[in-house]
């Protein structure tokens, strides 16, 4: 038994053939809840069980990600730990999927990995999906759009990106891109550009185009819609408290007017009005270091 396979434990489900494996683990860049948010509707659109169970003892900080005590009439019952999980499940049409979800490991980056990798070549996996959401200058108004970060240039151009170079603190599912497609895995992170306004709150809608993104770029059969209801309260609350502030709407405006220019249509904006591209992504480094601040 290799070091990395002694991190987990299968269950004995079996697995699905060539499934899409799909990355949403708890605890790197979220903007508006979009991933959690996503993996929330991915759970109720398929069936799944657990196929693989990772150790927390090796691989999670348990003062960070304390176990959840249940407590009944003074008893306590049952310990709950914190600990990463594949589930496997199949779409409507039997197309295979495996998910893996829970914390985003404290420790040993590296064997968690290639223990990911060395799982994913033997389901056979046909290709890596990781979510996540950033916070980009996008109106709520429009539909929201993706950026990838992949493994190929054809990948990175199916889903759009972002031109240019810039250096950030990486999550797990960047390294987890890379290790897959050292093991012949292709690998695509789809990041939803979650307008900056809203990346503190849940922001549905967001999450529904990371569910059509993934069913575009894998041919599963996922059902978005799941979400349709809560994005469109979401998207009701916004507008609400946009509509009490001159500013904020002018704002809104500003991003709707830029988008236009920027898709072709026209635009009354002045383009000195709106933040360059290097404010962007100076905004959004400052986001991925932690350095928030009040949008």
């Amino acid at each position: 038994m290799s070091e990395a396979s002694q991190l987990y434990r299968l269950t004995g489900v079996p697995a699905p053939d060539a499934p899409v494996l799909v990355v949403a683990l708890e605890g790197w860049v979220d903007a508006g809840l979009t991933a959690a948010t996503a993996l929330t509707g991915l759970l109720e659109s398929v069936d799944t069980e657990v196929f693989a169970v990772f150790d927390g003892e090796e691989l999670i900080d348990q003062r960070a990600r304390r176990p959840r005590l249940r407590i009944s009439d003074g008893i306590s019952e049952e310990i709950t730990w914190a600990e990463p999980v594949v589930r496997v499940g199949t779409d409507r049409l039997g197309s295979g999927i495996a998910i893996l979800t829970g914390p985003e490991p404290d420790f040993r980056w590296r064997g968690f990995s290639e223990a990911v990798r060395q799982m994913a070549v033997g389901m056979g996996t046909r290709l890596m999906v990781g979510f996540g959401g950033f916070p980009a200058a996008a109106p709520h108004t429009r539909p929201i759009k993706l950026a990838a970060t992949a493994t190929s240039e054809g990948l990175a151009q199916q889903v759009g990106f972002i031109s240019g170079t810039i250096e950030v603190p990486a999550g797990v599912e960047a390294v987890l891109e890379q290790a897959l497609s050292a093991g012949g895995i292709p690998a695509v992170g789809l990041w939803a550009r979650v307008p900056h306004y809203v990346a503190a709150m849940p922001f549905p809608a967001a999450a529904m185009a990371l569910l059509d993104g993934l069913a575009a770029i894998s041919g599963l059969v996922i059902d978005a819609d799941v979400l349709a209801d809560a994005a469109e309260a979401a998207r009701r609350k916004v507008d609400e408290l946009i509509a009490q502030s001159r500013e904020h709407a002018d704002m809104v405006h500003q991003l709707e007017a830029s988008l236009d220019e920027l898709e072709g249509a026209p635009s009354d904006l002045a383009p000195e009005s709106m933040p360059s591209g290097d404010e962007i992504a100076a905004e959004l480094e400052r986001y991925l270091r932690g350095e928030r601040g009040e949008l």
